[in-house]
């Protein structure tokens, strides 16, 4: 089995491999080593699920890979049992996870894949790659065979069309600083340095760079802006029932469903993932509360249901976003000295990596591929008949719901690819996970029973 990329979700998978002695495994990622979104690695930013979303332990507790396992070896078990967290700080979780790429030795960095082709003569996959240099140039090339790949390569910052000018023309030396959120700690301190400061987006991460930036300026000269297209600055659905909806029940019934309804379903679930924790909601409001407390308000302007509909650079160094409001109709411009881009991330495309496998993927009415409920790709029947099949993490969201990018999930999905490729409960998984029933059962309507027909009987015999 070939692993392309190594994130949580493969990473995930390579440690439950690992002890599967029939299982031969390789993973490849382009990147010299394990880092966890560390633009947005900020003091104190913690994850939104709790510790047991690690990599294996929702599949197998006992697995030396566990969070539990790491504190251990680290002899941190008391003070993590007396801190009482159940959700972990994002860069602990960074560092546990860096804790198992070093002991797994199927595990390549710097190992960047060119492409993926079927090969009908060895009815195999072929795998290309190139192995890189200390400074990222092209040291070795390498082929490699298998039956089974699983694609992990995760997503890629987005910047809507109306933003992209500002990334196309970065102006002259000096000019004000455009940041994606996934770049943000590696420029805070360029950030800081400007004299007013854009947040645009109104998700998780949106919320904590503001937080950020607001605890690093100076009371009453703040001068801060935070905007975002949703009508609310809404808090994320967190009530036990709602996170029922990251159960592998809700993932089997969302597949389930007929293409048109799923696609409806996806924009309409986005608070139970793209929301805002309420925690670091009510951080910012003590934090703007605590600024007044010497009178006077701070600095600052949150407005939601705002849309960037045009942005562009003034001279010498300033940047002016064309905002409009969703609900009012009305249109303003706002001057900036810097933008923070929060406008989150987007599934990587499959393409090119893929395209030598084009002949024999099956897609959707919409152009997508087609994803079974194992998180196989559906491919033609000649490549599935001879037992080989790609599999894919964080890449079926049209298929799978929103469960797809959660932690929580990781485990289950990869024991349940384990399972699939060894043919075996390698890692047995539970019925039932969920205590809400999603949707109904047809009911078989009883059948009309047959007219029964009765024997003619012979006459007695007279006398008899």
């Amino acid at each position: 089995m070939v692993g392309i990329g190594i994130g949580p979700f493969n990473l995930s998978l390579a440690a439950l491999a690992h002890p599967l002695t029939g299982l031969s495994t390789a993973f490849y990622e382009q990147r010299p080593r394990f880092h966890w979104h560390p633009g947005l690695l900020i003091d104190g930013a913690r994850v939104q699920v709790p510790f047991l979303a690690d990599l294996v332990s929702l599949a197998d507790p006992t697995s030396n890979w566990s969070f539990l396992n790491y504190l251990r070896a680290h002899d941190r078990l008391y003070p993590f049992y007396f801190a009482e967290r159940l959700h972990l700080q994002r860069a602990e979780y960074d560092a546990y996870c860096r804790w198992v790429c070093d002991q797994l030795p199927a595990l390549h960095f710097g190992h960047q894949v060119d492409a993926v082709r079927w090969h009908p003569g060895h009815r195999l996959f072929e795998v290309d790659f190139t192995q890189l240099d200390a400074d990222g140039e092209a040291e070795a090339l390498g082929r490699t065979h298998t039956r089974h790949v699983v694609l992990g390569i995760g997503t890629e910052p987005h910047v809507p069309a109306p933003l992209r000018p500002l990334l196309t023309t970065p102006g002259t030396p000096g000019a004000a600083p455009v940041v994606h959120a996934a770049d943000y700690l590696h420029h805070r301190d360029t950030l800081l340095a400007a004299g007013h400061i854009t947040v645009v987006g109104s998700g998780q991460s949106g919320a904590e760079i503001f937080l950020d930036l607001l605890r690093h300026r100076p009371a009453g000269r703040e001068r801060l802006t935070w905007i975002g297209r949703t009508e609310a600055f809404a808090p994320m659905e967190y009530s036990k029932l709602g996170l029922e909806h990251f159960t592998p029940d809700y993932t089997r019934y969302f597949h389930a469903l007929p293409e048109p309804v799923r696609d409806r379903l996806v924009p309409a679930q986005w608070q139970l993932h793209k929301a805002i924790d309420a925690d670091t909601l009510a951080a910012i409001h003590d934090e703007l509360y605590r600024r007044t407390l010497h009178g006077g308000w701070p600095d600052t302007v949150l407005t939601p249901g705002v849309r960037v509909h045009a942005a562009e650079r003034r001279p010498p160094h300033s940047i002016e976003l064309h905002l409009e409001h969703t609900q009012q109709g009305i249109r303003t411009r706002l001057a900036t000295d810097a933008v923070v881009l929060a406008t989150g991330h987007r599934r990587r495309p499959l393409s090119p990596l893929l395209d030598g496998l084009a002949p024999h993927l099956r897609h959707d009415s919409r152009g997508r591929p087609r994803v079974d409920e194992r998180y196989r790709l559906v491919l033609d029947p000649a490549v599935a008949a001879a037992g080989c099949h790609v599999h894919v993490q964080n890449a079926e969201l049209h298929t799978h719901g929103v469960g797809t990018p959660d932690l929580g999930l990781a485990a289950w999905r990869s024991a349940i690819i384990l399972n699939t490729v060894t043919g075996k409960d390698t890692y047995p998984l539970p019925d039932r996970t969920a205590f809400t029933t999603f949707g109904l059962r047809e009911q078989q309507r009883p059948q009309n029973p047959r007219t029964r027909r009765h024997r003619a009987l012979t006459p007695l015999a007279d006398g008899i």
